[in-house]
């Protein structure tokens, strides 16, 4: 499911998750007796699931087959019908009972849902509310005779009572007539659209479904209360959905009855589009011309494997569709429906190209696509996965909406191949699936939508101070840490696995077979850790004791550099430390004084003997530097102690100070004069968070003193943030609620968004102050001069000067008061381009408090003469 763009609202409603920073004396929190503690899985293997991680000899799993015939009625937005279970105790177990998930029930007033959501409300509250499913009658079919059944509702629960127990190895029949109101928005997962040639219906979790019965707990019966995800079994499907005649209705499976629902020239068209890999059209806008058409037609589907079926129906419904090419020779169809409103060349348009190119490189990847069909549907919901079938949000455009597709196909494998329990692990599919979609993104189209995405930024957001285990439910973990615990750190944990620790030969072959051995069945995360763990050869409970099971962090350091009896010529003794509690390996980039550089791996095993370790270098002649993890691939959170030098940047010339730097600077983007004949500029920008897109970007200035800022989210249609400023008064809103800013808080502001500030430093000192660092610094491998500049308003910044171009590379806000350590706020200015004869970063990479984000500009004009309307309150 998708949930990214939710983390950015948070981020931004909570002002960034402020962390201190600050460092105290380092001592060391590690133990290697409890990371590397020999008593790891609570129980041995057996003869359901094996000690090597693959279900075992005698590994057993309920079936569960349906037959659903139901009706839409658009008038009153309802559902009705019949759904026939074919259940199948392949259990050693007689069951005097059975469970049902009856999901629809969480729209009650009354639900538990409804009950556990805060005060304040959040993505799975309910909107307005419904009767949930509506039973007419239930009853059981054994033995040739059908009896009304002995059942109790529960919150989103249903109990059947039988009257005679379910021996193991037989099947039973449930019959239920039901009806249910279709809410507008169902907790993002189902929901209806109303689009200008009429509503767009997406339905999920519309039937009675059973619930799994285990050989690990027996019944699962954990209530839906919105954010834990769903648990099935699997079977096969046949399904009908009748409704009016001018619909369009795709689902999952294959469509039977094409002859029936479809004209010849929509059939022809999509003969065509299943030999062709060019996306073709098979019904366009001149549909909706066509109001004569009366009555119902019924549509007809099978699913066969499957643990759901979810569909969609529209009149608004464009069309198309091309071939999937899977491995073997086999093939598939990508298909997209939307309205005319989400068409466009860098919109759903696209759709079906993002959908053949996800599901052919998950297929050549991991374990072959295994339904007919694959359709994106735009609508209501902004992301939600069912097999074959995925709902999208109509307004997704550009990388968003690739971004969004690739993630919701990419459940195809799990959880809908790799059965796992959402309830209680949603990592084990969104982690994992958040993980193939990065690699997926790093292919498709040469990398078109590719971020490059720091791991040793992202560290304080992985280990922040409300950070939570991975290991726990999602219903349990802290709303605003959700999208961390199941999708950033797990997916984070599979890369470590993959680029630090097995490599990606290792890895790979070891995933793939995890997936082979658990296809359509219900592997826990044991079954996960021992398959690894043997398919790849390495003993790795080290890596799930800290990483899954607890919030250990990680903190390497360089403690000191000496020279074996004290000759370089004999090489250098490299002292590390583990300061925190998880290990991991040690990369090391080593450079000597006469500019030659070694990169140099240690594996984690050099922490089993205490969190100190000294490493012999076989260096000639006294080293410059050492860096630990110079690339920025593990989330350590504390860089600053990663490095050693043999002298600490070089001294500033005689003759710097703080004007030249600045009338350097100043000069470098185009010179006084050009920068102060600017008297507006507006600029467009994209921008992501870790690696995903998240907005688009406006921004206005009219000098002096007026600027006027959106943040708009596509995947949700709203502007998150918006700030306005002008001359004195300020004001600033996130999520369409102003927020409450103190005078110090609103000076921070206006001194963020000066444009060109270093020339009110240089003609305006009054209340500045600015401080020359004596050393330079590197900045992405480039010497810098370092600037400390305190405002009037309270602000405390370092600005990073290029000694070469003058150009600024880096800014810096720290936390707290002037002399405050640790720094809150790093953004690097990349990509400088000309626009009128002034150079402006086209890129800028901002990281806050491990939060990375990216913002590209993509156009900027000067002097268009902008209106002052703009810059109203």
């Amino acid at each position: 499911m998708k949930s990214h763009i939710y983390v950015l609202a948070s981020l931004l409603s909570c002002g960034i998750m402020q962390q201190s920073t600050a460092q105290t004396a380092p001592v060391s929190r590690y133990d290697q007796h409890e990371a590397f503690s020999p008593l790891f899985y609570p129980t041995n293997g057996n003869e359901y699931r094996s000690a090597g991680g693959q279900p075992g000899p005698k590994y057993w799993q309920n079936a569960a087959d349906y037959k659903i015939d139901v009706t839409l009625d658009t008038l009153q937005h309802r559902l009705s019908g019949t759904v026939l279970i074919t259940y199948k105790n392949n259990s050693p177990d007689h069951l005097p009972f059975l469970w049902l998930q009856m999901d629809q029930n969480i729209y009650r007033e009354d639900s538990r849902g409804t009950a556990t959501v805060a005060a304040t409300g959040d993505r799975f509250a309910n909107r307005h509310y419904t009767a949930g499913f509506e039973l007419q009658s239930v009853t059981v079919m054994s033995n040739g005779k059908s009896t009304a059944a002995n059942y109790q509702v529960n919150d989103t629960r249903m109990q059947v009572r039988l009257a005679e127990a379910l021996k193991a190895g037989a099947s039973i029949q449930l019959k239920i007539q039901y009806s249910y109101t279709i809410p507008e928005y169902g907790t993002d997962r189902t929901g209806r659209l109303n689009t200008r040639h009429g509503w767009i219906y997406e339905i999920a979790q519309w039937y009675p479904r059973m619930a799994v019965y285990d050989d690990v707990l027996g019944w699962n019966n954990i209530p839906y209360m919105g954010a834990s995800e769903f648990y099935l079994e699997y079977g096969n499907f046949e399904y009908s959905v009748t409704a009016p005649a001018n619909m369009l209705v795709a689902g999952s499976g294959a469509l039977i009855n094409e002859a029936q629902v479809l004209n010849p020239a929509e059939a022809a068209r999509l003969a065509k589009a299943r030999n062709s890999d060019a996306t073709v059209m098979i019904r366009d806008t001149t549909a909706f011309h066509d109001n004569t058409i009366k009555g119902t037609r019924t549509w007809h589907f099978t699913c066969k494997e499957s643990r759901d079926v979810a569909w969609a129906a529209s009149a608004a419904f464009i069309w198309d569709a091309a071939r999937i090419n899977l491995p073997g020779g086999k093939k598939s169809l990508a298909q997209s429906v939307y309205p005319v409103e989400s068409a466009g060349p860098q919109a759903w348009s696209r759709s079906t190209e993002f959908v053949k190119g996800s599901i052919e490189h998950y297929s050549r990847e991991w374990y072959p696509y295994t339904y007919p069909v694959a359709t994106n549907v735009a609508g209501i919901v902004g992301g939600m996965e069912y097999p074959g079938i995925v709902f999208c949000g109509s307004k997704a455009i550009k990388a968003e909406l690739w971004g969004v597709t690739t993630h919701e196909f990419g459940h195809n494998w799990f959880p809908m191949i790799v059965g796992s329990n959402e309830r209680k692990y949603a990592w084990m599919d969104e982690g994992f699936n958040t993980f193939i979609n990065g690699i997926a993104t790093r292919e498709f189209n040469k990398g078109e939508f590719k971020t490059e995405q720091s791991v040793q930024r992202m560290a304080t957001t992985m280990f922040q101070n409300n950070a939570e285990a991975i290991m726990n439910t999602p219903d349990v973990i802290n709303l605003r840490y959700n999208a961390v615990a199941a999708y950033y750190k797990p997916a984070l944990g599979l890369q470590l696995l993959r680029d630090q620790i097995l490599g990606h030969e290792r890895f790979d072959y070891a995933f793939r077979e995890y997936i082979k051995r658990w296809a359509f069945k219900h592997p826990t995360p044991w079954d996960f850790f021992r398959s690894m763990e043997n398919a790849a050869g390495e003993d790795l409970s080290w890596f799930w004791r800290g990483w899954f099971l607890h919030t250990w962090k990680l903190d390497q350091a360089v403690k000191s550099v000496a020279y074996a009896q004290n000759d370089p010529a004999k090489g250098a003794l490299i002292t590390l430390q583990n300061l925190e509690q998880l290990p991991m390996p040690v990369v090391l980039t080593i450079k000597d004084e006469n500019g030659h550089r070694d990169t140099v791996k240690l594996p984690a095993e050099i922490w089993q003997r205490g969190a100190t370790w000294v490493y012999h270098h076989p260096s000639t002649v006294k080293l410059s530097s050492v860096v630990i993890d110079p690339e920025g691939a593990f989330p350590d959170i504390n860089p600053g102690n990663n490095s050693w030098k043999a002298d600490n940047g070089k001294p500033v010339p005689a003759g710097v100070t703080t004007t030249t730097i600045l009338e350097k600077y100043i000069q470098a983007v185009g010179g006084k004069d050009k920068l102060k004949s600017i008297k507006d500029l507006y600029l467009e920008a994209a921008g992501d968070i870790m690696g995903t897109p998240q907005s688009e970007i406006k921004t206005r200035y009219r000098l002096p003193g007026s600027f006027w800022q959106e943040v708009f989210a596509p995947a949700i249609d709203k502007v998150i943030k918006k700030t306005v400023i002008k001359g004195d008064s300020v004001k600033v809103w996130v999520m369409g609620n102003e927020q409450a800013l103190t005078a110090t808080d609103k000076g921070m502001v206006k001194d963020k968004n000066m444009l060109f500030a270093e020339i009110s430093y240089l003609e305006m000192p009054d209340g500045v102050k600015i401080e020359l660092s004596p050393l330079t610094e590197s900045v992405n491998d480039e010497e810098a001069y370092v600037i400390t500049i305190a405002t009037p308003n309270g602000g405390l910044l370092k600005n990073y000067y290029d000694i070469k171009t003058g150009l600024k590379v880096r800014s810096a806000t720290l936390s707290g008061q002037e002399g405050a350590p640790g720094s809150n706020t790093v953004t690097d200015y990349l990509e400088y381009r000309d626009v009128s004869g002034i150079q402006f970063p086209f890129r800028s990479r901002t990281t806050i408090n491990g939060f990375e984000s990216n913002i590209k500009i993509l156009k900027a004009v000067i002097n268009s003469n902008m209106s002052d309307e703009v810059f109203k309150f």
